[in-house]
């Protein structure tokens, strides 16, 4: 199996390219490693596409070594033709590859098989050989030891099996229902109001859209709903009929036989096949969608060294405060209680207006929670009525319990409730939210769709390959980091982070690159992959500030003192390549430089909207939280974010994912509000 080959014609690149990345791979290199530093290898091949590829190559060596288990188990069995073997050579995905072995696998006991004991099989094989029928009832007739009744039905069975493991059978009818299937979901047993709109759905399987499909799965779960795909039995009988062609006078015969085949064994088995492709089909698109919503949430601008006091909001258990500096460092804790069941306004006035003076906080972050739309109105209050120099933003708290209940959480502030960690957490998710988030297993994070619903491993690894390119196209300043961030850095492993931490905590701060190999464990393997992505924002070479890797310094030496090369410095230059020489200058025309900044900057507010507020028509800035296949939900400042129709963005067909993404500012205006049912209907603003 040529690999490359066909990683060469998938994703279609030139096989050069994908030969050099192949090699790149199986030396060890990491995804962000060759993404950023060998792109004259590459093509420069970027980081999703090189996981993807990655991914494809595993599938195809797997498939590889099924073809072999499978060919040298029909070979033993003495059918290995020549034409099968073709067959299961071109094969390129698995489900293909075992519709080929179905007919030689060994067995469970059937009917089929119990037919088979009995000696019925040569009489199976005469019915489908070009003999008359005639023959094949002087054969019954001439059979001993049963009656001719059990004979019969015992030749059915076998030949209605053999149908059913038919692999061009299987092929042609499963590419029917793809055409012209309907998915169909009906109440089930335990009917839910949450499913009132799927208890009469249907939609044809080509056109079925994947969150209607994890709807229905999950609905068909609790028992909700009764799930099936509907096909056209005439046609479904005709189709198999001509592809075995059976002899005119046998064809009355078997048509009973492809039917029996087709209702009892195969239908349910395609069924079930084609259940799992869409499913497959739409976990991966969720999966996608989580992902593509995960990376520019990771990406939201970082307010920067500022003094942030962070609110957990809660009714009953009050909101807990907590104030951490500028560099993240925590510095005290409080409670309040300013919302219902009882609130204690003046009380919480007090505390916080003491907390803001005492440690000259310039911004107050409110987790997204529970009571956060009653604690925004109270923060907003006193923030004009107190005339407070202060701006509050709304954090996305999706995650914060998790962290700060995690062995991280309590790792880092041993000492402390865990509901004063959670407002730790948010206070810093608004300073760097992609050093804090990274504390977080990244399927807490709210912004897919039917997460729970998801295979775990599948979307833990896009996830993580998410959270690993971003930090690794941001950088990480090394003298800062946590170690959970610096374990996210292409090469470090969770070992050697720790060991970074504790050399600088006993060493003091980097001050070179070349110092990071006195870090035990972080030898020159370790180094090559991670050293461009460390960065010391205030070391004395400031190619140590940069994306620049080690091994280029020569190169960008001669960049900054282009105009007075020597003919062989300028091929020395040439020769670096035209992707290294262009990173390099980019690099060292801002040194340093966040590209979160090109995101914009943290949105901040003194104001509040409430509920009242919002009338038809009314013109609001919003920012995007999450987008998911039918629409994007929006932030407009009151407690419930609205959503944006999808076809309020793109027209028929087109994707909404290239139109929206998580943190962009939109400019919408209010079209519809249920109260009753907690809803808000945008449309966009002319």
């Amino acid at each position: 199996m040529n690999i490359a080959a066909i990683l060469s014609r998938e994703f279609q690149t030139p096989i050069d390219q994908i030969e050099a990345t192949l090699s790149l791979l199986e030396e060890g290199n990491t995804v962000p490693f060759i993404a950023r530093y060998r792109k004259e290898a590459t093509g420069n091949m970027q980081d999703e596409v090189l996981r993807k590829l990655e991914s494809r190559k595993e599938d195809l060596q797997k498939l590889d070594e099924r073809k072999q288990t499978v060919l040298s188990t029909v070979e033993s069995q003495g059918k290995l033709t020549d034409a099968l073997k073709k067959e299961i050579d071109a094969a390129l995905d698995m489900q293909t590859l075992e519709d080929l072995y179905r007919p030689y696998k060994p067995k469970r006991r059937t009917r089929a098989t119990a037919a088979e004991e009995k000696g019925l099989r040569p009489l199976a094989e005469l019915l489908k050989s070009d003999e008359p029928f005639a023959a094949f009832n002087r054969a019954v007739d001439d059979f001993e030891g049963l009656e001719r009744e059990a004979i019969l039905q015992g030749v059915n069975d076998i030949l209605a099996e053999d149908i059913s493991n038919h692999a061009g059978v299987r092929r042609v009818l499963k590419s029917y229902i793809r055409r012209h299937g309907v998915l169909v979901s009906e109440k089930g047993k335990e009917p839910n109001p949450s499913y009132a709109m799927y208890e009469t759905f249907s939609a044809p399987f080509r056109q079925v859209k994947n969150h209607n499909v994890l709807a229905v799965n999950r609905g068909e779960g609790e028992g909700a709903l009764r799930v099936k795909i509907q096909s056209d039995e005439e046609t479904l009988v005709s189709l198999t009929r001509q592809l075995l062609k059976p002899a005119e006078d046998k064809r009355e015969y078997l048509e009973v036989i492809i039917k029996d085949a087709l209702n009892r064994l195969l239908y349910p088995s395609l069924e079930r096949e084609l259940r799992r492709e869409l499913k497959d089909r739409a976990e991966e698109s969720a999966i996608e969608v989580f992902a593509q919503n995960l990376k520019p949430l990771l990406l939201t601008p970082p307010l920067g060294h500022e003094t942030v006091l962070g609110i957990d909001p809660g009714f009953r258990t009050g909101c807990k405060v907590a104030v951490v500096d500028e560099n993240g460092k925590f510095l005290d804790h409080d409670v309040i209680y300013p919302v219902p069941p009882k609130p204690r306004v003046e009380e919480a006035t007090a505390i916080l207006s003491r907390l803001i003076d005492r440690y000259d906080v310039d911004v107050i972050a409110i987790g997204s929670g529970t009571a956060s739309y009653e604690t925004e109105q109270f923060v907003s209050k006193m923030i004009e009525e107190q005339g407070l120099d202060v701006s509050y933003a709304i954090v996305n708290e999706d995650g914060a319990s998790v962290y700060s209940a995690s062995e991280r959480g309590i790792e880092e502030f041993p000492d402390l409730d865990v509901t004063v960690r959670g407002a730790i957490s948010i206070a810093r998710r608004l300073q760097d939210p992609l050093a804090e988030l990274v504390k977080i297993e990244p399927r807490h994070i709210g912004v897919g769709q039917y997460q729970h619903d998801l295979n775990k491993k599948a979307l833990d690894e896009r996830l993580e390959g998410v959270v690993e390119g971003t930090v690794n196209e941001v950088g990480v300043d090394i003298n800062l980091a946590s170690s959970t961030l610096l374990s996210f850095v292409s090469g470090i492993t969770a070992n050697v982070a720790k060991n970074i931490v504790n050399y600088r905590e006993e060493e003091g701060a980097f001050t070179d690159r070349s110092e990071f190999k006195k870090v035990k464990g972080l030898g020159e393997k370790v180094f090559k992959q991670s050293a461009g992505f460390l960065r010391i924002p205030d070391g004395e070479n400031i190619l140590d500030r940069t994306g620049v890797h080690p091994e280029s310094y020569a190169v960008a030496d001669l960049i900054m003192r282009e105009d007075a090369l020597t003919d062989a410095e300028r091929d020395i230059l040439e020769s670096a390549g035209a992707y290294t020489v262009e990173d390099i200058r980019r690099e060292l025309k801002k040194p340093g430089r966040d590209p979160r900044d090109d995101a914009g900057s943290v949105g901040l507010k003194r104001t509040a909207l409430t509920m009242e507020d919002l009338k038809p028509g009314l013109e609001l800035d919003g920012v995007v939280t999450n987008v998911v296949d039918f629409g994007a939900f929006i932030d407009i400042g009151v407690k419930k974010e609205g959503l944006l129709h999808i076809s309020k963005i793109v027209g028929r067909g087109g994707d909404i994912y290239s139109k929206l993404k998580v943190g962009d500012r939109v400019k919408v205006q209010i079209e519809k509000v249920d109260e009753a049912r907690s809803r808000i209907s945008l449309d966009r603003a002319d």
